[in-house]
Formats: C-alpha cells, structure tokens, sequence
C-alpha cells in the first residue's frame, strides 16, 4: 500500500553537469524552484535540499550525491525528490545503489516532475528508466569520439588550442580551427630561437618571457592572464603540435594548422632537453639500404642514425652506421661492426673512379643504354597494374570495415585498430605507386645521371642528394655485399667495357686528338675504329638494366 506522504521525509536533489552532456536539462536553480513548488503542491515534506555540479556518467565522482545516500542508509531520509531519474545517475553503479534502497524499503518513495516509484513498484520500470540513462551516456561517447577523431583525421587539434595558437569561434559547432595568436605566437617562436641555440636552458628562458618579455597566458573565465609556469615551458618544448602534428587518444597525423618550428628544429630541441622518452617517429632515408647484403650470412645492411651534442660548441651532429641486422638465427655472423657512412661513401668513390670517361664517349654510351628502355617500359607496367589491385583491395577492406561499424558489428576499439593499419597500408601503397609511376621519368634521370657519372663520377656522387647516390650505386654494379668493412660489387655489364677495354680506348683517343695534324681521312677513320672497338666491346656481353 502507498505510504502516506506526509510521513515521508524528503531529501531534494538538484544536478547539472558540468561538463554540457544535457544541455537540455533545466539550471540548478530552476529544479530546485520547480521541486519545491510539487513539494508544496503535493504537501511533502522536505528537509534538506543537496546541489552539485557534477558528471554522473562516472561513479564515485559526486561528493554530494555520497554524503546523500550515506544520509539516507543513516535513516535522516525515507524519500528523493529529483527533476528526472537521470539527475541521480548515468551509470549502472550508482543506480543498482538508489534501486537496492528502493527494494529494501529504505527509501520508501522516489519522486520526479512527473511520477512516483514505489519499492512495491515492478523493478523493470525504474531499470528501464535508469538504463535508458545510462545508454544515453554511452551514445553520446561514441558521437563525441567520433566527432573528435573526425576533426583529428581532417588535421585539426580537439579541444583548447596550445599556447601561441587560438581557437576561432566563427564557425559551425565542431567546424572551427587553429590559428596563431598574433599576441603570443611572436614570443614563442623567440622562445624557441633562445632553445636552439643550446645556450638556455628552459628555466631562464622562462625568466625571459615572464620578466624581460612580460608574457601572460592567455585569459579565460576562470584561469589565464598569469606568467608562464615551469611545466608549461617544458610541455611546450616538448609538444609535437609546435611542428606541425595531431596528437589524439594514441593518433598522430599532420595538422593543418600553421607550424611554429621545423620537424627539423623540434627535433635538435629534443636532443638538447636530453629526452629519454620515446621520440617522435621519424622515417630517415638511408641511400645504401634494401639491396646491400652482408658478405657473410647474406641478411641485409640496415643503417641507423644517431644524434649527439658536441660539447664545446653545443652543435647537434647525426652519424650514420651501417651494419648486419643477423636476422637468420640458424646461421653465426661475426659481422657485427658498424661502418659509418663516411668510410662507406669513399669506398663506393674509389669504385667509381675506375669507370670514368671522356665527355666524348658520352653518345656511345647512351645509345647503349637506349637500348635498355623497353625493357623498363615492360618491367614498370607489370608492377603498376599489380600496385593498383593492392590499393584497391585494401580500400574495398577499409569500406566494408566503416559498414561493420555503422551496423555496430564491431566495437569503436576494434574499428579504429583495424582502420588505422588499412590506412597506413593504403598509405604505404599509394607511395610506392607514385614511385612506380615516377620510374619513368627516373630512368631518364638514371640515364642522364650515368652519363653524369661516367663523365664524372666522383662529382656526381659527392654532390648528390640521398636519391642520387642509390641511384648511381644501383647503376655502378649488382650484388653489393659488405664483410669486415669492405664493400664489394659486381660491375654491371655496360660497365665492364670500361673497366676492360675503355683505358686502352682513351689512350689510343687522346693520341689521335692531340695530333696537331688536320682532320684527314686517316684520322678520321682511325677515330672510327676507336667508336667500333668501343661497341663492339659493349655487345660482346650481355645486356643488363642499370
């Protein structure tokens, strides 16, 4: 039977939280007007009224809401008076802990704006009531982490914009993005310069800004418009927003807003901190790797780049090593010194030197390497058609992974594993496609550049980039290997008329030209014979590409 309300000793209980999960729920003060004026309607009695302003999605998180219920098993209360069912709980936790008061008769009566529950009221109805809460929350999750991860997918930082950047507030809900504050940004970037040149540490370039400078934070309603602390120096130093990334839930991709340093800058910065954390990922492109083997147990050189800090001129320094990455484990290698990329380099040098030509070999040589051309135009269609089926596959995999989600056959988690290794495979893809598509163009570089290189090798070789360099040494030989420090390579075959033939060739032309006798018939057709012997050297053996 109802207990009679009168009897009833009600607690009010007022919540909104903070942290705009229900933006369409009334404000603390018009629940507890609303509240008091049904007490008065319906004659209750109210003696203590709790407010707070707290999330219930989490338990143990309402201090209030605690001492309430404590109040309650105390026996100072038999009855709640709420807005709805929602503003007691959004988790599982608190409302089984108001449920099994209700059950047990502790609390005789739970009243909201718009009924009443009763301990001898069937339970799936304040189950359903609370669950539809708690799902709400849990909705409401997977919107917001999709907006977010959304927006950090598109380059832009979710959330409060670091230091020296500010949010715009023209734009639609969840559109706006990240602009330089034209205040701070100029005073950080200087921060920044103050940092690299290894002469500051982080404590007196924070004595700069806040003191000689006179930098304040940026202001918001309740925080802001103070000096700098310490922990905000260092965050900043170490932030890979500053270079131009998003980081988010354990994503990172490049942002869209502006940098304030270089990948480059960020990097000696890091180096100079003397960070033991684990650094930002970095890809390095070694010229050497990938088809160079060890001369012993056959695995791959592999290279790795080390930076210091010399100590007397506080310059940042990077060193590459080359060495054996002994992957077979059913075979000993004893290969395990490292050979820096300098030794390397002189030893590819000394090699060059050997084929080295006159710029009037020049034509010779590119009518036989012409001849190489079909044979590249074949190789390079067959992977570019196989290249594309790969990227096709793994994007109809990314879409039938997005339609699993959407029917919510697969949770967040899964999706956001399995979509991030899809596009890094897509990625990945895509990249060597542009490679293969650029081959093309690269052979008549590879052509040119051999050219370059049989007129001046070394030249070419020292004064080319990281490309250039894999690039000449793939057309020098075949079959690189590395044993005890020392490179060696099988001579490619249009090389080995070079290497055979050429300096008996160049002697025999050097003659013919010095020769203060006009050009004559003779002359001519001695000049002849050198371009046959030339030729005829080169077909004697068999073609390989470059």
């Amino acid at each position: 039977m109802k207990p009679e309300s009168v009897k009833i000793r009600y607690f009010l209980y007022a919540r909104k939280s903070s942290e705009g999960e229900d933006k369409q729920v009334q404000s603390i003060d018009d629940q507890v007007k609303r509240l008091k004026e049904l007490a008065r309607d319906l004659k209750l009695s109210v003696s203590r009224v709790f407010t707070e302003s707290k999330s219930a999605k989490q338990p143990d998180n309402r201090p209030v809401f605690d001492d309430m219920v404590r109040r309650i098993e105390g026996g100072e209360s038999d009855g709640v008076l709420c807005w709805q069912i929602n503003r007691l709980s959004r988790n599982p936790i608190d409302s089984a802990r108001i449920q099994w008061l209700l059950q047990q008769g502790v609390l005789k009566s739970l009243r909201t704006i718009d009924r009443e529950y009763l301990p001898e009221d069937n339970v799936l109805i304040f189950n359903v009531e609370s669950g539809v809460a708690n799902q709400y929350i849990l909705d409401l999750r997977k919107n917001v982490m999709r907006g977010l991860m959304s927006k950090v997918e598109k380059g832009w930082q979710p959330g409060s914009a670091p230091l020296g950047f500010l949010n715009t507030k023209t734009e639609l809900r969840g559109e706006n993005y990240i602009v330089k504050d034209p205040e701070r940004f100029p005073l950080l970037r200087k921060a920044w310069d103050l940092m690299l040149t290894g002469a500051y540490t982080p404590p007196q370039i924070l004595n700069i800004l806040n003191d000689e400078w006179g930098f304040r934070t940026r202001k918001s309603r309740h925080k802001g418009g103070k000096p700098m602390s310490k922990s905000t120096i260092y965050r900043i130093f170490t932030n890979p927003f500053y270079y131009g990334m998003v980081n988010y839930n354990r994503v990172q991709c490049p942002g869209k807003h502006p940098p304030m340093v270089t990948p480059e800058e960020y990097d000696r910065a890091q180096v100079l901190l003397g960070r033991k954390g684990r650094p930002r990922p970095k890809r390095y492109e070694f010229p050497f790797t990938g088809f160079i083997r060890c001369g012993e147990c056959g695995c791959m050189i592999t290279a790795i780049q080390k930076t210091k800090v010399i100590k007397k001129t506080n310059e940042v320094k990077s060193f590459t090593y080359y060495f054996c990455t002994r992957k077979k484990h059913d075979i000993f290698c004893s290969q395990n010194k490292y050979v820096t990329s300098q030794d390397l380099e002189t030893q590819i040098e000394q090699e060059l030197a050997k084929y080295t030509i006159l710029p009037e070999f020049r034509d010779w040589a590119l009518e036989i390497l012409n001849s190489e051309n079909d044979k590249e135009i074949s190789d390079r269609t067959a992977i570019y058609e196989s290249q594309h089926k790969a990227i096709a596959a793994a994007q109809r995999q990314l879409d039938s992974l997005t339609q699993m989600r959407y029917r919510d056959l697969i949770t967040d988690e899964e999706f956001a594993r399995e979509r991030t290794t899809l596009q890094k495979q897509i990625y990945d893809l895509k990249d060597r496609l542009r490679t293969t598509e650029g081959r093309a163009e690269r052979w008549l570089e590879l052509t040119e550049q051999t050219f370059n290189f049989a007129v001046h090798a070394r030249q070419a070789f020292v004064e080319g980039d990281t490309r250039t360099k894999r690039v000449i040494l793939m057309a020098l030989g075949q079959n690189p290997t590395l044993k005890d420090g020392i490179l060696s390579i099988q001579a490619n075959d249009w090389l080995v008329p070079i290497e055979k033939s050429y300096p008996a060739l160049e002697h025999e032309y050097l003659r013919l030209e010095l020769n203060t006798m006009p050009l004559d018939y003779a002359k001519t057709e001695a000049l002849t014979s050198v371009r046959m012997r030339w030729r005829a050297g080169r077909d004697s053996n068999p073609r390989s590409s470059p």
